[in-house]
């Protein structure tokens, strides 16, 4: 208890009180309680919780086995549906004290789940009580010895948002006391989250309960955990492997961040303007995540491209600018296996490409071209023209884009561009330094757009002086037009400028 603030501690003890409140009249009318259906009941929910503390089950195989809070509240809410509230209640408390705790201290963490669990249960079984619920559910009373479909599903509805409700608020509530959260953040979200598996929990809980005043008897419902056991367990694999996705991309971002400090953040925000677009285009859902992918990685080949080229102060020479115009296909060799990605990996060969034929590595042109690949170079491009870096200013959005706007149909596709101007119209964009922070001068932070030209860049922290293509108003298109040797601007001091960096 040391751990956790002494409100937070007085809040855990009133709402045990609360909790022992509500199972007392169970303890105190014991003859009339049916302990054999709360004793089943209970015993089934701490058995089901077991094995996330299980060594073998639980360690041996990568915790596997669905341990998640909620996997097994359909046992709770059967037991709302069969048992007086005071006995319900009871039911939560031995599988919340037996579950498994990962934080410390552990021992008031258990007594706090219990109590959650035991007031939530308490709260759904008076709820489907008020709808007539032992009635509809064949327990007697105007004739009725079956359940009565479909009104049954009023209580069981009743119950089931009963118990959500009661769970969030109080899940909220531990946050403002103990975390000293605020609440409008401690609740936000909270309860829309929660419906929909609460909702799945309920109808559970109801065949549950159906099967258990069946003449098949307690054991038949039984069945009814086996699936839901195994879609906890598909489910939490699901977040498993996601979360190793996520971990792959974050290392191969942070590598690419530390060995080009120059561009530090440019990819979570080339990611940010990929799913913009894709939004605006009406991408599917599964199709924008794998597109954030590619924005996120698009210049993970930057890590097979020598550090002294990616940092060199002064203006790349022809064969630095070969060197670099190389990270394309050095990504897409380095994610070629990485299955999840798919789509991704065009977006990272392919683009430097441009609409007009005159792109790198292959020189693909118009349609031909991915669409993921076209979407990030509109994102990479508007990005890498309004963050401030350390050898230059970032430019204002609006001259960011109308620099994309008077290249669209050559070097960039016009539905990408359009779609990030509504994109940008809707939501703005915050503009930020991405590398040395505390060298560079101040981006403008609001998402609005300054009016007038940018001003002038200030020299990098060793003297770095960025090329005319940076900084004159107009040149944006040739800061990101990298194909090869034609493309040396002749503006630009020293016969190449920095734009291949990006």
């Amino acid at each position: 208890m040391r751990a956790i603030p002494g409100a937070a501690r007085a809040y855990i003890l009133v709402t045990a009180l609360c909790a022992a409140a509500c199972a007392q009249p169970a303890l105190r009318d014991a003859g009339s309680t049916p302990w054999l259906a709360a004793g089943l009941l209970a015993a089934l929910y701490a058995l089901c919780e077991l094995p996330a503390r299980c060594r073998v089950l639980g360690r041996s195989l990568n915790g596997s086995v669905p341990v998640a809070a909620g996997s097994f509240f359909p046992v709770l809410l059967a037991a709302a549906l069969l048992l007086p509230p005071a006995a319900a209640a009871l039911v939560a408390v031995p599988g919340a004290l037996l579950g498994r705790i990962e934080q410390r201290p552990r021992s008031a963490r258990r007594i706090w789940r219990a109590a959650q669990l035991a007031l939530a249960t308490w709260a759904a079984a008076r709820a489907q009580m008020v709808f007539g619920g032992p009635v509809a559910l064949g327990g007697g009373g105007y004739g009725l010895t079956v359940p009565d479909f479909p009104y049954v599903l009023l209580p069981a509805g009743a119950a089931a948002l009963a118990f959500c409700l009661v769970v969030t608020a109080l899940d909220g509530s531990i946050l403002v006391v103990a975390e000293r959260m605020d609440p409008r953040t401690a609740w936000r979200g909270l309860l829309a989250s929660s419906l929909a598996p609460h909702a799945a929990h309920g109808l559970a809980g109801l065949m549950m309960a159906v099967l258990w005043r069946s003449p098949y008897g307690p054991l038949s419902a039984l069945l009814v955990l086996l699936p839901m056991y195994i879609s906890c367990w598909v489910f939490a694999q699901y977040h498993r492997e996601r979360a190793a996705h996520q971990a792959t991309i974050r290392a191969l971002v942070q590598a690419v961040d530390i060995k080009d400090t120059y561009t530090r953040g440019h990819s979570e925000r080339v990611g940010h303007a990929s799913v913009l677009i894709a939004r605006e285009m009406g991408m599917e859902r599964e199709r924008i995540e794998v597109l954030r992918f590619a924005g996120i990685l698009h210049d993970v080949g930057k890590l097979g491209v020598p550090t002294r080229v990616l940092r060199k102060d002064g203006p790349l020479t022809p064969e630095e600018r070969r060197v670099i115009e190389l990270h394309p296909e050095y990504g897409h060799e380095m994610v070629r296996g990485i299955a999840f990605l798919g789509e991704a990996r065009g977006a990272i060969l392919h683009h430097h490409e441009r609409l007009d034929g005159s792109g790198y590595p292959y020189g693909l042109a118009g349609d031909r071209i991915p669409e993921f690949a076209r979407v990030v170079a509109v994102a990479d491009a508007f990005d890498a023209m309004t963050s401030t870096r350390s050898y230059r200013r970032g430019r204002p959005v609006a001259t960011a884009v109308a620099e994309l706007e008077r290249c669209a149909g050559t070097q960039f596709d016009p539905a990408m561009v359009r779609a990030l101007v509504r994109a940008l119209d809707r939501h703005g964009w915050r503009t930020a330094v991405t590398a040395d922070e505390e060298t560079a001068p101040s981006a403008p932070a609001s998402p609005s757009t300054p009016s007038g030209p940018a001003s002038p860049p200030a020299p990098g922290p060793r003297g770095n002086v960025p090329s005319a293509r940076t900084t004159e108003p107009g040149a944006a298109a040739g800061a990101y037009r990298t194909a090869g040797p034609r493309t040396t601007d002749t503006r630009a001091p020293g016969g190449v400028s920095r734009g291949g960096r990006r």
